[in-house]
């Protein structure tokens, strides 16, 4: 596809989610990442993207448009998934300082510098549960929602929308929009020229794409992985396609499970083998930890980085760096690009004016009230 619109990416780990606009229709000119395995990732796979490969408290949004010989306002989209960090509250000045280094912060201070006509904020789940510890005195009008769970999603809807931008949000599972994962994200949207960006309507809600049809067809071809331990192989050498731990025999279950038996919670990554003909569930940063264990379907292994890139949707030529520890890493913490492509045609049809559909106002995951419509007026 031409690209015709050009991106700013934020916290670009290992660019799954810059495929994923790619795809869309955007032209990345330029990323800022400070891990060293990521850094090594982009250049091996995007050499003429303009990389600022420090931590983006101390690299100027300005001297980005400056290095692109652009201006505020020239960039179509600044797009990036800031880690959520929690925000101190040890003391007011510590407070204070960690409130204005905080990344999602950052975040926001670059678009107000850059000017995109959209953006794109990506995150977890949790950040619906994040709080706001303290307020400085330029952001003074915020002190009476200080440590109320879904402050910073508040803090962050106004003062966008401050900066004149209509903003839409919601929390999306990225199976119902093809993607052969159940993996939930935030994605707030911005749009500078009024309309609000329309929340996607699913694309495979009854006919989600598998592991199979993720999978299948390298099974056949070289795997790398880590190993099981031998104290997990005991007990999963009884389990079958789909099962975990409770599908072993009672007399097993607390003798394999240990301490962990009496802990609250239905446990289901503890002894899990995946299933063929669901998605995946979402991947983790490293599948044989004994409480998220992603284990091959047939096979006493894990599943593969090779099956990884392919769940998260990868190019079969992407590159990722490092040792397969920082590779599990890199391909577990980055956004399908499945997801990315989605949110991506949600600006590039809004710019074009090419969806007449209306806004998507069902479930978008498994949890409800999870719209900005919602969220704002719960609020």
């Amino acid at each position: 596809m031409k690209k015709n619109y050009n991106a700013i990416s934020l916290f670009t780990g290992a660019m799954g989610l810059d495929l994923g606009i790619e795809a869309a229709g955007f032209n990345v000119l330029a990323c800022v990442e400070n891990d060293k395995f990521c850094i090594e990732t982009i250049r091996k796979n995007r050499p003429n993207i303009k990389l600022y490969d420090k931590d983006i408290n101390i690299v100027d949004p300005a001297k980005i448009l400056s290095d692109l010989n652009l201006k505020a306002g020239d960039i179509d989209l600044v797009v990036g998934g800031p880690p959520c960090q929690p925000f101190s509250t040890a003391g007011k000045r510590r407070g204070l300082e960690d409130f204005r280094g905080n990344v999602i912060i950052r975040f926001l201070d670059y678009v107000k510098t850059i000017k995109p006509k959209y953006f794109i904020l990506e995150n977890v789940r949790g950040i619906y549960y994040a709080k706001l510890s303290v307020a400085p005195p330029e952001y003074k009008d915020y002190k009476n929602i200080i440590d109320l769970p879904g402050s910073v999603i508040y803090f962050l809807y106004k003062e966008f929308t401050k900066l004149g931008y209509a903003v839409s949000f919601n929390l999306f599972d990225s199976s119902l929009y093809s993607v052969p994962q159940k993996r939930e994200r935030f994605l707030m949207f911005g749009s500078r020229d009024g309309g609000v960006i329309k929340i996607p309507h699913p694309t495979t809600a009854n006919h989600p794409k598998t592991l199979r049809d993720a999978i299948g067809k390298i099974q056949q071809q070289h795997q790398d992985f880590v190993k099981l331990r031998e104290v997990h192989l005991k007990y999963l050498k009884r389990l079958k396609s789909g099962q975990y731990w409770k599908n072993l025999p009672e007399e097993l279950q607390e003798e394999a499970m240990g301490k962990s038996y009496k802990l609250q919670g239905g446990k289901t990554g503890f002894y899990r083998r995946l299933s063929w003909d669901i998605p995946s569930p979402t991947l983790v940063t490293y599948p044989a930890m004994p409480a998220t264990m992603l284990v091959h379907p047939d096979e006493l292994r894990p599943l593969s980085i090779q099956e990884y890139a392919q769940i998260q949707q990868f190019p079969n030529k992407w590159e990722i760096s490092g040792n397969i520890t920082k590779i599990y890493k890199q391909i577990g913490n980055a956004v399908p690009v499945g997801l990315g492509k989605m949110a991506g045609l949600a600006i590039i049809n809004h710019i074009e004016e090419n969806n007449t559909q209306k806004e998507y106002d069902g479930e978008t995951s498994r949890y409800n009230r999870t719209s900005y419509k919602e969220f704002i007026k719960d609020f």
